[in-house]
């Protein structure tokens, strides 16, 4: 294999649509360093995996000796993406954008690699733009061209309100593409229309069109719905070890393969398609597969050290083998005379609500160290520590600390 079919294959690992895929040959012969691009807009304080299918593509290039470019839409996020959305979402204010891009800026490069790395901000350019560049911006797109967008077609059809601003974004993400001479622009594949809009203004301002590789949404710990932190289904990239290895080993066997896929740099294709064989033959078993996942990406974001402890904690646990002790330990403030242990369960985390952690003790779902527990009345005191269990595989270390005057 050569050496271009080689970084083709990485490239496309995973990949959804490249557009061009000739382009990109072309570009990737003229051996110099690609500029790649990719943006994000600041709203929220935090990443999740979702997050990290872009980052990891990113990362990808950049071991190919390609220059990335992690573009923090400060501007386009006081407009507010319209993508997929049924309704004008709310702009954010500039306090909320500046407090969340320093976050990104934090979380980023636990995956990507600093050197070669710009982090840019396209306030840098639009933040200078008056109201006759702007308007000599939009003069370069119609508003029939806008309205081949799917979510703004079904929108206008059903007679929602689609406000002017919302026709500024697509032309402000591809605007970026100029700013930044982009040779390759990541996207997820509901941003394939902004992606192309990059495209055209390049070729309007004399510019090589850039590559446009989407990245499929990755599916989070449902299996349904794309990761989302409203939906609760997610991993966040900084959440402790232990949380990221139990909620991966919870995953569905089939949803592993995709996580595999697009999450994965140690697991690669021509291995999958051993351990799929190895899988359908009995002599793998699926759950050994998720760990060796759950410790690549506990790793990832918290070092080799603290995924083995987060492993062995999983395995004290769920397998009975090895010290409990090794998992993290949280402290519960309760009252002096200690708490009951429905409220206890729900304080953990480990319950959504009361009702629900009596529920689980009617079912005989809950443990405390090992011993299984029914009495929904029980009050487990001040001084506590051990293992809460809902279920084989959602656990917590908790050690109960009175409230204090």
């Amino acid at each position: 294999m050569s050496d271009l079919t080689a970084a083709l294959d990485l490239i496309g690992r995973g990949a959804e649509e490249i557009i061009k895929r000739e382009e990109l040959e072309a570009r990737l012969r003229l051996g110099r360093p690609l500029r790649v691009k990719a943006g994000f807009d600041p709203t929220a304080p935090d990443l999740h995996l979702g997050h990290t299918v872009l980052l990891n593509k990113m990362r990808q290039f950049q071991d190919l000796g390609h220059q990335v470019i992690f573009l923090i839409g400060d501007f386009t996020g006081m407009i507010g993406d319209p993508t997929g959305k049924n309704a004008t979402r709310k702009p954010l204010t500039r306090e909320d954008v500046e407090a969340n891009a320093r976050t990104y800026a934090d979380q980023v490069f636990k995956v990507l690699d600093r050197e070669r790395t710009e982090l840019r901000f396209n306030s840098e350019w639009f933040g200078t733009m008056n109201a006759a560049d702007m308007i000599r911006l939009a003069a370069q797109h119609t508003v029939a061209r806008m309205l081949e967008r799917d979510d703004f077609a079904k929108r206008y059809a059903a007679q929602q309100s689609i406000a002017i601003h919302e026709f500024l974004y697509p032309l402000v993400q591809g605007y970026d593409s100029v700013a930044l001479k982009a040779d390759v622009e990541l996207g997820g594949t509901d941003q394939k229309f902004n992606l192309l809009m990059g495209r055209g203004l390049q070729e309007h301002h004399g510019q090589p069109p850039q590559v446009v590789l989407t990245m499929p949404l990755l599916e989070g710990l449902d299996g349904v719905n794309k990761m989302s932190k409203s939906l609760g289904n997610y991993i966040g990239i900084d959440e402790p070890a232990i949380d990221i290895v139990t909620k991966t080993m919870k995953i569905g066997d089939e949803l592993m393969w995709r996580w595999i896929e697009l999450l994965s740099f140690d697991i690669s294709t021509a291995e999958t398609l051993t351990l799929r064989r190895d899988i359908d033959a009995g002599s793998l078993n699926p759950r050994d597969l998720k760990l060796r996942l759950a410790r690549e990406l506990a790793a990832r974001f918290h070092g080799g050290a603290e995924a083995e402890k987060a492993v062995a904690g999983w395995n004290a646990v769920v397998r009975g083998e090895g010290d409990t002790a090794l998992l993290p330990l949280a402290e519960i403030v309760v009252p002096g005379e200690g708490l009951r242990l429905t409220a206890l369960l729900t304080a953990a985390g480990l319950t959504s609500s009361n009702s629900e952690a009596s529920r689980k003790l009617k079912e005989g779902a809950v443990r405390i160290d090992g011993e299984l527990v029914s009495d929904p009345q029980c009050v487990i005191p001040v001084g506590f520590e051990g293992v809460l269990q809902v279920g084989k595989r959602n656990f917590a270390r908790v050690r109960l600390v009175a409230t204090t005057a």
